[in-house]
C-alpha cells in the first residue's frame, strides 16, 4: 500500500488547519449560539472580548490530530482509487477513472476519517465555543483550560461515549460529501487540462477551492446538527438523538437554522482547501 498518500495528505491537512481555523472557530460560534446577528458581528465581539487569540481557541490539538485525519481521507481514498481502477496516482492523468469509482473512494474516505475526527472535532467545538476571555484577570474563568483538561473533563463527566457526541451527524456529513468533493476536484482539473496532461498549480489551486466550496455548502446542514449535539453535553441532555435535533432545531428556528454559518464556511473552504490540494499534488508529484 503507497504510503505517499497519507504523506501528503498529513502536511496538505496541517497547512488548511492552520489558514481556516479562525472561519471554523467564527462558523461554530454561529452555530451554536445565538448571541450573534451573523459573521461580521461574531468576528468583531470575539476581537474585542477575546482579542486575536480567541480565533485560535482550540486550536493545538486540531493541529496534532487533523493532519493525521486528513492523512487517512487522502491515503484512503487514493489507495481505494487504486484499487478499483487499477491505476496510481501517477498514472491517473494518462488513464483517468470514472466519477464513479472516484465517489465510492471518497465517500470510503469520509466514512473512515469521520470515525478518526469525532472525539479530536468534539473537543475543538467545546473550546472554540469558550467565549471567557483569559486576559481579563478576575473575570469568569473558562470551563477548560485546554485540550488535555476538556478531554479528560469528558471523559470523567459523560463518560467515553460522551467523546463521541454528534459522531453520527458526523458521520452522515462527511461520507457522501468527500465524495462529492473528490468528484468536482477531479471534474474541473479535467475539463481545464488537456488530456494525458497534469493540471497546472493555477488549475488545481481553482479545481481545489470550488470543490471544498461545494461540499461545503452541501455539508452545512448537517454541520449545524452535528455542533449542536456536541454542545449538549454542558447542560442537561436537550437532544433525544441525530432526528430529535433536527425537529426540535426546525421548530424552533425555522429552516434558516440548518444553513447558519454556510456564508463563512465557504469563503473558508475556497482557500483552504485550494491551498490543501496544491500543496497535496506538488508533494506527491515531487516524491513521484
Amino acid at each position: 500500500m503507497p504510503v505517499e498518500e497519507f504523506a501528503a495528505g498529513w502536511i496538505s491537512g496541517a497547512l488548511g488547519l492552520v489558514l481556516g481555523h479562525p472561519f471554523d472557530t467564527v462558523k461554530v460560534r454561529l452555530q451554536t449560539q445565538n448571541a450573534y446577528r451573523g459573521a461580521v458581528d461574531c468576528i468583531i465581539k470575539t476581537y474585542r472580548h477575546e482579542s486575536l487569540l480567541g480565533f485560535f481557541k482550540g486550536m493545538s490539538f486540531p493541529i496534532a490530530s487533523i493532519p493525521l485525519v486528513n492523512s487517512v481521507l487522502f491515503g484512503v481514498y487514493s489507495n481505494v482509487l487504486m484499487a478499483l481502477s487499477a491505476t496510481s496516482h501517477q498514472q491517473r492523468r494518462a488513464q483517468p477513472p470514472i466519477y464513479t469509482y472516484i465517489f465510492i473512494a471518497g465517500c470510503t474516505g469520509g466514512l473512515l476519517q469521520a470515525y478518526c475526527l469525532a472525539p479530536f472535532d468534539l473537543i475543538k467545538v467545546r473550546l472554540q465555543n469558550q467565549t471567557e476571555s483569559r486576559l481579563q484577570p478576575g473575570g469568569p474563568q473558562p470551563r477548560y483550560r485546554g485540550s488535555m483538561h476538556c478531554a479528560v473533563t469528558i471523559f470523567r463527566e459523560e463518560g467515553p461515549r460522551g467523546l463521541f457526541r454528534g459522531a453520527w451527524p458526523l458521520t452522515m456529513r462527511d461520507t457522501p460529501t468527500m465524495g462529492l468533493y473528490f468528484v468536482t476536484y477531479e471534474g474541473i482539473c479535467r475539463e481545464c487540462t488537456p488530456e494525458g496532461q497534469h493540471p497546472t498549480s493555477a488549475t488545481v489551486l481553482v479545481a481545489g477551492g470550488f470543490a471544498g466550496v461545494a461540499s461545503w455548502i452541501t455539508a452545512t446542514p448537517l454541520d449545524v446538527v452535528k455542533a449542536r449535539m456536541q454542545m449538549e453535553g454542558l447542560t442537561q441532555r436537550a437532544y433525544r438523538g441525530t432526528l430529535d435535533c433536527v425537529v426540535s432545531s426546525f421548530r424552533q428556528e425555522g429552516l434558516k437554522v440548518f444553513f447558519r454559518g454556510v456564508t463563512i464556511n465557504s469563503t473558508r473552504a475556497f482557500p483552504v482547501n485550494a491551498v490543501t490540494f496544491l500543496s497535496y499534488e506538488y508533494l506527491l508529484r515531487t516524491w513521484g
